[in-house]
Order: structure tokens, then sequence, then C-alpha cells
């Protein structure tokens, strides 16, 4: 069912009838479109066409209310905002559906009106309608997670919602909490508190990085949750103010071992859009300078590009480009 690779007995995903056809490749490289999935390209279409019957009815594969990477190709998408509304007054029984699209669409649109600007150099009008959307979304997403309480997606949107209007390290905490009860194991709902434990955010020097390896110290062997650790290394890089600070025996070796115990185990789930958890990865070791499993990581992908976390970068794809080619 699965394929060797090279080195080690790595596994590819099996040969799956939904996925997309690979395009024409440039340099190599091509970015990952609709998750890799004809299912969700036919969600991203009924979506971008304002159908949202068409859309319930794409959903069908999907749990909503735990697929954060489906969510997240809906609230990505530019005029969502325009037709959501309605879908959330008019559909009494899947209210719950659009207030969790419309509060995640509001909180990606809120990021767009901010731009990924420093703070001294964002306007006060940008300032205002990044708050006036994020309000909203955060009404939204506590709607939606009060009428459907199993659902751990609206609780890692609330987390961005709360880094973004500067909500305090209570609200946080509760929210991440709620997250966590729902879905101990959730990747997306570490990586966003991740994200809160920064420095540039008012966590303290190491936090986020014990963060992360008391995370993966919980995670069973194939879990995605050992990208965690990628993540967090990739977060210590932004911080520092030396590129080659990743580059050493002992960061390569723990980047080694969370990649072995996750998206190379012989257990992990090749789910769609999985290239984004190979990203994670093939950024980490590359800024490590590790020279063996980044080379098995990037051969998976087989130039798949995801943009996070490439944003990092001034030019994202290029920077992919560049380091698939030298691994």
């Amino acid at each position: 069912m699965f394929g060797k690779l090279f080195g080690r007995d790595a596994e590819r995903p099996a040969a799956d009838p939904h996925a997309l056809a690979v395009p024409r490749r440039k340099n190599g490289v091509y970015p990952l479109r609709a998750l890799g999935d004809t299912r969700v390209l036919a969600l991203v279409e009924a979506a971008d066409a304002g159908e949202w019957e068409a859309v319930k009815a794409a959903l069908a594969p999907f749990d909503l209310g735990r697929d954060h990477q489906v969510l997240g190709e809906l609230a990505v998408l530019d005029g969502v905002q325009d037709w959501i509304g309605r879908a959330v007054e008019e559909d009494e029984e899947h209210r719950a559906t659009a207030l969790l699209i419309s509060g995640a669409r509001h909180i990606s649109w809120g990021w767009e009106a901010r731009t990924a600007a420093r703070a001294v150099h964002v306007t006060q009008e940008q300032w205002r309608v990044f708050h006036e959307r994020l309000h909203i979304a955060e009404e939204q997403l506590l709607e939606a997670a009060e009428l459907r309480p199993e659902w751990v997606t609206p609780w890692r949107q609330l987390l961005t919602s709360g880094r973004g209007m500067s909500l305090g390290p209570a609200v946080n905490e509760t929210r991440f909490d709620a997250g966590l009860r729902r879905d101990p194991l959730d990747l997306e709902i570490h990586t966003e508190r991740l994200a809160q434990l920064q420095p540039r955010w008012g966590g303290e020097p190491g936090q986020a990085l014990a963060f992360a390896r008391d995370a993966l110290a919980r995670a069973p062997q194939g879990h995605s949750l050992g990208c965690v650790i990628a993540m967090a290394h990739i977060e210590e890089w932004v911080e520092s103010d030396r590129g080659d600070c990743l580059e050493t025996p002992e960061i390569q070796a723990e980047l080694r071992e969370a990649a072995d115990h996750s998206i190379l185990h012989p257990a992990y789930v090749w789910r769609p859009g999985w290239q984004h958890d190979f990203n994670m990865f093939a950024m980490a070791l590359s800024l490590a300078d590790e020279r063996h499993t980044v080379r098995r990581v990037f051969r998976t992908l087989d130039g798949a590009y995801t943009e996070w976390p490439w944003t990092f970068f001034a030019d994202p794809e290029k920077e992919f480009a560049r380091r698939h080619r030298r691994a």
C-alpha cells in the first residue's frame, strides 16, 4: 500500500482517488491548492460562487468542527464575507456552521486590513477595521461554540482573535484549556498557543520551546502534534537576531527525532493537507542546516509548497524553491 523512500523506511501516501492532479511545476515547485483534494476544491469553488446550498453539500465528507485546514480554506477566501451573513440569519438548522465560517473569515479579513506590518507602522484606520472585524468574529465564534460545544475549531480561532485583540493571558489560557478539553492532542490549538508564548506576544524566552517539548512528550507515535517542535524552533529563529541560531547538533537531533516520531512514522495519517505538516519540518530542518532528514521531507513533498510557515521570508515561494533544490 505504501512505497519505500530512501535511506530508511519512510512512507508515502497511497494512491488517493481524491488527490488533485499535480500542476506543472515552476523550478520544481508548485503551490498546494485546496489541500490537494478534489473534494476540498469543490467546496472552495462553491464558496467562491457564494452558493450556500452547494457549500453545505460539499462539506459532507468533512467535520468542520474539528478540521482546521478545511475551515482555513474558507477563511482565506475573499468574498465569503459578502454572503455568509445571510446564511447565518436565514439557515437556522446550520447556523452554527455558518457562524463558524463567518467568524473564521472575519479574523482572516481583519488581518488583511491590519497587514503584516509591525505594529508601529499600522495606521489608526487599519487598527480600527482590524478590531471591528475581530469583534464580529469573537461574537460569532462564541455563539458557534455554545451551539456546538463539542467543536474544537471555534476555540482555535478564538485564540487567534484573542491574540490580535490583546485580551490577555487569563483569556488566552481559558480558551486554550477549552480547546484541550475537546481534543488534548490538537496540533493547531498547540501551535496557536505556541505563538502566544513568544516574547513578541508577551511570553518569556524559552517558555514556548518548553511548552512544545511537553506537548511532544504526550503525542503518540505518528501523530501530527510532533510538528509543534518544528514550529517552536521556527519561532525561536524568528525571535533571534542570528540567522544561524538553529544550526547546532542538539537542535538538528531534536528535529530529526520529532520528525521520526510524527510525520515520518509508519502510523502517520495521510489526510488532505498533509503537506502543511511536511512544510513545517522542511523549513525547520533547513534552517537548522540538517542534511539527512530534510532530504526525506523535501522528497516526500515532491515540490508541494504551502505558504505557511514560509511567510516569515520576504519571498516565501522562492525561499522554499531554493531550499528544496539545495536538499
